[in-house]
């Protein structure tokens, strides 16, 4: 079979694309790309200058690019409905919202709302940012979330409901990793409750992939980074399973891409699958019940699917 590639996106013509953090790596190669296959791509951005920049360096490349720069701190809950409000504002409908912002392993800190910075981050702000916007999504044949995780949600022991904000002790590598196997459970209860609907949630991960996120490591990590950079892929080819995620007309709700090469840390995009806890059920409609109270945000149109 012959590896897929951004020449296998379809023409995206009149489809509207909202990035997450689309102001560098992996974001910016994303929208880089669905602007190259004719999207509008709202890019939203934490940094208004590094997006002013990006939107810059894309339009170099891609010089009929349709962009548009919007203000998004994922960190901030009223942030999120700020831009929520302003998206809607400005589209009636969104095909695609990449959920693709992140930090990693920074040192202890929390957000505006007093969450732990990788949970509140990478995946509260996500949850509340993409049930703002749901219902631009719903009307859209063929519309899809797709939210990007990490090799690195194997690191969790599981959610820690009984400390969520790591207050009694921190780790900032298995906070990182209960980010992002919130970012899976969140995935796969929304596609479960999404059956019926034109809407499809997927997941994706970039593997081992050589972008700013690796600026927090610890000091004795960062120092191993130039001999383990072999093991990296550039940024254009890890943005590539969430670019699959997003416009193969193949792929399905539920489904999570990654890389094909040896340990999902470099290649082309593949269906993969994640660790044994992203699938359990219950743990998923636990974490989206706790999600839905500590961000004020609901999604009523959709049911509970019971399995």
């Amino acid at each position: 079979m012959t590896s897929w590639t951004t020449a296998n996106i379809p023409n995206q013509s009149g489809r509207t694309a909202i990035v997450t953090g689309a102001n560098t790596g992996l974001g910016l190669e994303t929208a880089k790309a669905l602007a190259a296959k004719g999207a509008r791509v709202v890019l939203a951005v934490r940094n208004l200058e590094k997006g002013e920049a990006a939107v810059e360096w894309i339009s170099r490349s891609v010089p009929n690019a349709d962009l548009e720069l919007q203000r998004l701190d994922l960190g901030s809950l009223k942030s999120v409905r700020e831009a929520a409000d302003e998206i809607r504002a400005e589209h009636d409908t969104i095909d695609l919202l990449i959920n693709n912002a992140g930090v990693m392993t920074p040192p202890k800190e929390t957000t505006e709302d007093g969450f732990e910075l990788q949970f509140g981050t990478n995946h509260l702000g996500h949850f509340a940012l993409t049930g703002l916007l749901l219902d631009r999504l719903l009307p859209v044949a063929g519309s899809r979330i797709v939210t990007v995780s990490s090799i690195g949600h194997r690191f969790a022991r599981g959610i820690r409901f009984d400390d969520l904000q790591w207050e009694r002790s921190y780790n900032r590598l298995q906070a990182y990793g209960q980010s992002k196997l919130a970012n899976l459970l969140f995935t796969y209860e929304l596609q479960r409750r999404l059956i019926g609907q034109h809407t499809a949630a997927l997941a994706a991960h970039p593997g081992g992939s050589d972008t700013e996120l690796a600026r927090h490591l610890p000091r004795a990590a960062q120092r191993a980074v130039p001999l383990l950079r072999p093991l990296f892929q550039e940024a254009a080819m890890g943005a590539l399973p969430t670019l699959r995620a997003a416009t193969d007309p193949g792929a399905l709700g539920g489904q999570y891409y990654g890389p094909d090469g040896l340990g999902e840390q470099k290649g082309h995009p593949k269906l993969v699958t994640s660790n044994d806890r992203s699938y359990d059920i219950e743990l998923q409609r636990r974490l989206w019940a706790v999600s839905e109270e500590l961000t004020g945000v609901t999604f009523p149109v959709l049911q509970d699917a019971r399995a």
